[in-house]
């Protein structure tokens, strides 16, 4: 992985996070960042002025944003096994396999966050060595990153911000690959029960 896609993760696994304080306080060290470890011109350009609107919304419109747009939304999810397995008990394996995974790769994961959110696997990618299980993991989020974009609305300011990670760092999964993991995801159980439970 060049420095620039490694450098493109940080930035965009902090982008994702959700909208606090911090985050508009940071602009200038994200933008300073930018400037000094994207070296191609056209690529800085692009990312300056594709996470600008971002920024520019103010904190209260891009909080509402953030939960409208990532919270609670199994299509739009920040968590890479909702767009593997959807709701399939098989989530919480798949989630022990991940937290492994992290220690495996010599990190320790601290955060509220379950181990299979996004914003701290792309931070992983971005300084984790290249081994099997990094590689595999990059093709996984390349994947959820994917999916995500094709049910945003390109209307979305995070739209063109995620896009940035198709276009610099992942490359789209194969017809076949995603077909096989569409076969994998179980949907919710929404549906009414057909009888009335009582509790006593």
């Amino acid at each position: 992985m060049t420095n620039e896609s490694s450098a493109l993760l940080v930035i965009m696994s902090r982008i994702l996070e959700y909208p606090n304080d911090d985050f508009f306080e940071e602009r200038p060290i994200i933008e300073k960042f930018v400037n000094e470890q994207i070296h191609e011109e056209t690529q800085r350009k692009d990312i300056l002025e594709r996470i600008a609107p971002l920024f520019d919304m103010g904190q209260k419109k891009l909080q509402e944003l953030y939960v409208e747009t990532f919270d609670y939304k199994e299509k739009t999810s920040l968590y890479l096994t909702a767009h593997e397995l959807g709701d399939s008990r098989k989530r919480g394996a798949a989630l022990i396999k991940l937290q492994k995974l992290i220690c495996e790769a010599g990190f320790e994961y601290e955060g509220k966050e379950l181990a299979d959110y996004i914003p701290m696997l792309l931070e992983l990618l971005a300084v984790a060595p290249a081994e099997e299980n990094i590689i595999r993991l990059k093709r996984r989020l390349s994947y959820a990153i994917h999916r995500l974009l094709n049910n945003l609305p390109s209307s979305n300011p995070y739209h063109k911000a995620i896009d940035l990670l198709m276009m610099f760092v992942f490359t789209a999964p194969e017809k076949e690959e995603i077909d096989f993991l569409e076969n994998e995801r179980e949907e919710a159980d929404l549906d009414e029960l057909p009888y009335p439970v009582m509790y006593r």
